[in-house]
């Protein structure tokens, strides 16, 4: 179920802990474990979005290369504890994101080896796809558990 256009949280969504930087600073991003995985999401804030009302696409860009690697770390035991960095992120821009919207993150690991990762992902509003990419990550030093 979606939640409302508030700064609601939609349910069964729970908070994901971005320890410093850039992510504490650039929106609130929430979790939810799915039979096929994991989904992320957030609300759309004024901050996120230009002077034409809409989300800005460097930030959905940003956001996508958090859903990909966290799916990464969420989904294949091996990475969970490691920092997933990015080689190659390469997204289209499918609809506009407005304020207040759930924006909801989903993607799958489409293969791996020990030391990278390519992940494919798409955004969603209302079930509306909004933006799809992919990403290859390479497998990083130690990292703090992202749950």
């Amino acid at each position: 179920m979606l939640a409302p256009k508030t700064n609601e949280v939609a349910t069964g969504y729970r908070p994901i802990l971005l320890e410093g930087g850039f992510g504490t600073r650039n929106g609130d991003v929430f979790w939810r474990p799915e039979e096929d995985g994991v989904s992320f999401g957030t609300r759309i804030e004024d901050r996120h979005c230009n002077p034409m009302g809409t989300c800005h696409g460097g930030w959905l860009a940003t956001y996508l290369d958090i859903v990909l690697p966290l799916t990464g770390r969420f989904t294949v035991p091996d990475f969970e504890e490691h920092f997933m960095l990015t080689v190659n992120l390469s997204i289209d821009y499918l609809a506009p994101v407005n304020s207040g919207d759930w924006l909801i993150g989903r993607a799958s690991v489409l293969h791996r080896t020990d030391r990278m990762a390519f992940i494919q992902g798409m955004l969603t509003v209302d079930e509306r796809p909004v933006l799809r990419g992919n990403g290859t990550f390479r497998v990083g030093p130690q990292a703090p558990r992202a749950r």
